[in-house]
């Protein structure tokens, strides 16, 4: 998604500025033409030899100097450029932004730009958490600019808390995600992800291997192509992404509630959730002790939540998931009829590598005009997009 992209990185005064060299070789490797922008401040952390061999281009630092003096450095480079990304940006950094000072080449070339800018704050906890802070990130969001929020953890200060800035390879797929063309712009898309937990007790309950990795996927994916994100979720293992509304569920009842809820608003639905299929008859309101010999848990049928939305669906676009061990044509085909859903989703969960917790996943597309798709073994995230590419066309 980067690749031709002309893209600024502007990098202020703190520790985290060494990740954006490996920021810089990333983003060169994915092919963009980076053009890096420094402070004084940045240059005591990292040197100007270094960007300019990562990015091989002229380093600015110097709202005076002109590398061309038939342009305006300041002005001719935001001008030029897809893209701005202030990585890491400090405090006094944004600070400065949000008063709409200029004094020096980062901050004239933002205040000149009409291209998105985005800001990855990175610095102490205390003073990320600081009223003036807070106030100036709420004022560069008003602006318009995208502020990428802060990693939590050990800080090079020596305190532990939010500050971090995110990882190279977490920054480069954010900035691809700029480009992503905008294929659901202003539709609103509603994905389940994750597993379901049925309580026995209050702590034992009924799950599955569901990570959640694929409906969190879904949800990126439309999310950077423009739609609108209802996220509703069991119990995940992995983040949730910033940019959709996130609405945490437990059972199979709450989560057929939160989904009824929202679903006549929808333009396009994806069931991508792993629910479980039964629960216990009698949850116990204390701890169930422990009995000699066998011990037997009556269960009962949840309600079928996909088939359900199959029946009550009018113009929304609806997309099931099947994970299979065997016959995984004969039983999606079936599947996809009786829940009358316009896309099947089908995968053999057995296969190592892919499915449930992996990173990876191989599918069978299933139309209900009878055509199949195979999309190969590839990242869910990549899984994702060719998925909403296919029902993209389906969205009235």
């Amino acid at each position: 998604m980067v690749n031709d992209r002309n893209i600024l990185l502007c990098v202020s005064g703190g520790i985290a500025a060494y990740k954006a060299c490996a920021l810089t070789s990333k983003l060169v490797q994915a092919g963009a033409n980076v053009r890096v922008a420094m402070t004084a401040s940045a240059e005591q952390f990292v040197g100007q030899a270094t960007f300019q061999a990562l990015s091989r281009n002229p380093v600015y630092t110097d709202v005076f100097e002109e590398h061309d003096p038939t342009k305006i450095a300041h002005i001719d480079v935001p001008d030029t450029s897809d893209l701005i990304v202030v990585a890491p940006a400090t405090a006094n950094m944004i600070a400065k932004l949000a008063n709409g000072l200029a004094d020096d080449f980062i901050t004239t070339s933002i205040l000149a730009a009409t291209c998105p800018v985005i800001i990855s704050p990175a610095m102490n906890v205390n003073m990320l958490d600081h009223p003036a802070t807070r106030r100036n990130i709420e004022t560069l969001k008003s602006y318009g600019y995208q502020i990428i929020e802060p990693g939590v953890g050990n800080l090079a200060c020596g305190w532990i808390g939010g500050g971090r800035l995110p990882e190279p390879e977490d920054l480069l797929r954010i900035i691809a995600s700029q480009f992503v063309p905008k294929h659901l712009l202003g539709k609103r898309v509603l994905v389940t992800a994750g597993p379901t937990v049925e309580r026995i007790d209050p702590v034992r309950f009924l799950s599955n291997d569901s990570s959640g990795k694929m409906g969190v996927a879904l949800a990126e994916a439309a999310r950077d192509m423009g739609a609108y994100v209802t996220l509703v979720h069991g119990p995940l293992q992995i983040p949730i992404p910033d940019g959709v509304t996130a609405l945490p569920v437990e059972s199979s009842a709450e989560m057929l509630e939160t989904v009824l809820a929202h679903f006549d608003d929808q333009h396009l639905v994806i069931k991508s959730a792993a629910v479980a299929d039964y629960r216990p008859t009698t949850v116990h309101a204390e701890k169930h002790k422990k009995v000699h010999g066998p011990l037997t848990i009556e269960l009962e049928e949840t309600t079928d939540i996909l088939k359900t939305l199959g029946m009550k669906k009018r113009d929304q676009i609806l997309v099931g998931f099947a994970a299979e061990t065997e016959q995984l044509e004969t039983h999606a085909r079936a599947k996809l009829e009786k829940k009358r859903v316009d896309y099947l989703v089908a995968n053999h969960v057995a296969t190592p590598g892919i499915g449930f917790g992996a990173d990876e996943n191989e599918v069978t597309l299933f139309r209900a005009d009878g055509t199949v798709h195979r999309l190969p073994r590839q990242s869910k995230q990549e899984l994702a997009h060719a998925l909403l590419l296919q029902f993209k066309e389906a969205i009235r």
